[in-house]
Order: C-alpha cells, then structure tokens, then sequence
C-alpha cells in the first residue's frame, strides 16, 4: 500500500514500511542469486578438493610411505595424478582406505575407522546461543567438515530461518529448497502432510555428511505448536518430542547429529534441547555477548523447569562454552575470557577459535578452512586459523568420546 501526499501541485507517492521490505528483499534476494550463479553456474554443484598423500597420511594414520607402495602395487584406490605427478585423493577413496584398513588390523580397527560401535548412542549435539553473530553457524561447518575427515558419519541439521548452513552446503534457502523439504516436513502436526525424516534427508558434496535444510518454513513450526497447544489437539508426540522421534527413525545410519539452532529460544530451540545429547554454547568475548549470553542461561533454565514439569527428562553428556571471534591481543577480550573461565571453571573449553581473515575469506566463497587449498590465501595466515579450529574440534571429539566410554 502507498500513501499519497500533496506537495504544492506535485502528488508525492510515499512507499510504505511494507513495500519498502519486501521491495529490499526481492533485490537482495536477486543479487545473491547472481552472486551464486557466478560463483556456482547452472547446472554445477559444490566439490571438494582432492588431498595430497602426506594429508591422507595425517588425516587416517597410514604412512605416506605405504600409501604410495600401494598406489605403485596397484592395491586399494587409485589415487590421480596433478600435473607435478603427485598422488591426490578423494574423500571417498579416503574413507575406502579407512574401512580396508580396518577389515586388515581389526585390533586397531577404530583408529582407522572411529565410527560408533554397538552399544554407544547416537551423539545429538546442539550448537547454541540466544544472539546472533556468534558464530554458531562456522562452528557447525567446522565441526562437521572436521567429524567427516576423521572417518565420522555426519548428519547436519539446519533449524535456523536464516539458513546459513545450508548455503554453506551449497543450498540456497529461496531457491534450492522448496515447501516441505526441511525438519518442518517431518515435524509438522497434520499427519497427510507430514514426512518421514529420511525423505527430507540431502546427500551432500562432502562424503560423509548429510544435511537437512532449513529456510523460512522452519518458523511454520512456531506458529503452529501454539495453536496445537491452545486447542489441546495435538496428534502424536508433545511438541518437545517430536525432534528427538524424528532423530530415533535414523540413528543407526549417523555417528553424530549436529544441531544449528536460531538464534532465539523459541519451540525449535526447545526441541533441541530436549533431542539434544551434548551441547555447545557459542559466545563472543564482549560484554554486550556476555550481557545476552546471561539473558539466554536465565530464559533456558526457565525453559527446562518448563519442560522438567512436564515430565521431561534432560540427561546430556555435557555442555561447554566455546569462546568463538577470539582475538588474543585484545585486552578487554582477555578480560572477558578471564572472567568465564574463573566463574565456568573446565566448562569453558581451553581451546577458543580466534578471528581470523582466512576464516572470513573461506566465508565469503561459502567454505570452510577444510575446503581451502594451500595458496588460496596467505600460508601463516591460514595456518594459525587451521591449527586454531582443529584444537576446537578435537576437544569436543574428546568429549564425544568420553561420552561413549572411550579412553
């Protein structure tokens, strides 16, 4: 709707709040779209780089040496040839790798393949926090990447609108995924249109992980539930069940769930709570962070006192706080740090991921340090990044470990 002003003769047209939105969406929306169409032409997916053998060598504990013995013997995959005539490999023939050496050395089956076994659960882990530009998203990229290069089997589960993880699986939210296609599919209260989790389930690029999208439909679910409470209609689970029931139909095909949760503590973030296993809670070193950080504890506490009388049962194998956008060198930062570590003690992760430009840079082409080549940007630069993220993810690792009874 517009409103028309007289100006002396002149009529003015004044656009309204409505129409300017939704007029600013649909440009922005198109020039993303032109972004992603240079960066990624019709037709073409997402891939991932190869790796040279010395990073096999790192990522699967074979050596270089035996690696390239086999590659001469013609045993196992066959790696490429770069133009240098290095040996380069794919992450699938990575993973081949893995499950050879584990049929060959069952007693050292599980440091080749670190895969669950029989008798440990399936690990829901919840990446969360109330404010946005935490870096809730990069940290469940980073995990997720890092999981699937050790041999893990990854489900990525996008509940935020905004969908930022799947764009960074090469998901575009307004085009690549339609009407009943995210976690809304297989939660929704209608049971004609409800779907099984497994038909909403995307294979990725990256071997090894499978990604359930998000876009705005997720919000359907926080519009509905109310309405399902209030006439006290609700067909099948309570809402805050729905999740982990819809995780349970598929637990046997993944090692690790990660859950990217919005930015508000809305009924999805609740249903990731109560589905989640282990739990995550990104924050930046600032006081404004800290301030919404203590606002989000008070509002989640409440939440789970909530949910505790409603006979719900919390048992999670633990939840840290991540210091994410770290900068060392920052005074009031360290004071901050400080702070969280003298009051959390051990909850507070040792490692923290600092801000980095390579991790900026690897944003902006929708990557990952993982997916980087050497070269594509500044070698110490890039390094100091990947050395920081990788303690980060093997901490947690350990964690998930200690949650199965592994030494």
């Amino acid at each position: 709707m517009t409103i028309v002003e007289r100006a002396g003769a002149k009529a003015v047209v004044k656009e309204d709040a409505g129409s300017k939105i939704m007029r600013h969406a649909t440009v922005l929306s198109g020039q993303l779209q032109q972004l992603r169409t240079r960066m990624y032409p019709p037709k073409a997916e997402k891939s991932l780089r190869h790796f040279m053998t010395n990073e096999v060598s790192r990522l699967t504990s074979i050596p270089d040496s035996t690696l390239k013995l086999m590659s001469s013997e013609g045993r196992g995959p066959v790696p490429s040839r770069l133009e240098n005539n290095h040996r380069v490999y794919t992450l699938p023939q990575i993973n081949e790798l893995r499950e050879l050496f584990a049929k060959q050395k069952p007693a050292d089956a599980l440091r080749f393949l670190p895969r669950r076994r029989a008798g440990e659960h399936l690990q829901v882990l919840a990446i969360a926090n109330f404010k946005g530009g935490s870096a809730k998203t990069t940290t469940c990229v980073h995990l997720a990447h890092y999981l699937a290069l050790q041999g893990y089997r990854v489900l990525a589960l996008d509940l935020d609108p905004q969908a930022s993880l799947s764009a960074m699986f090469g998901a575009q939210p307004e085009v690549d995924v339609g009407a009943n296609e995210t976690i809304y599919a297989a939660l929704r209260y209608e049971d004609a249109e409800r779907r099984p989790i497994r038909d909403i389930i995307r294979k990725t690029y990256f071997d090894g992980i499978d990604l359930i999208p998000g876009n705005l439909e997720v919000m359907e679910y926080e519009h509905e539930t109310p309405r399902v409470l209030a006439n006290k209609s609700s067909s099948g689970a309570i809402f805050f069940e729905r999740l982990r029931l819809a995780l349970d139909e598929v637990q046997d095909d993944y090692d690790i769930v990660i859950l990217d949760t919005p930015p508000s503590l809305g009924f999805l973030t609740l249903s990731a709570i109560y589905a989640a296993t282990s739990m995550i809670i990104t924050v930046h070193p600032a006081m404004l962070d800290v301030a919404s950080m203590s606002q989000f504890l008070l509002m989640m506490g409440d939440l789970i006192g909530v949910l505790n009388e409603s006979g719900a049962q919390l048992d999670q194998d633990f939840i840290r706080y991540l210091i994410t956008r770290h900068d060392p060198n920052d005074g009031p930062q360290s004071q901050v740090v400080a702070m969280l570590r003298h009051l959390f003690g051990t909850d507070v992760l040792l490692p923290t991921s600092i801000e980095s430009t390579a991790v900026e840079a690897a944003g902006l082409a929708k990557r990952s340090l993982y997916e980087l080549e050497m070269g594509q940007i500044g070698r110490d630069t890039h390094k100091r990044a990947r050395e920081a993220v990788d303690a980060v993810n093997e901490a947690i690792i350990d964690l998930i470990n200690s949650s199965w009874g592994r030494k």
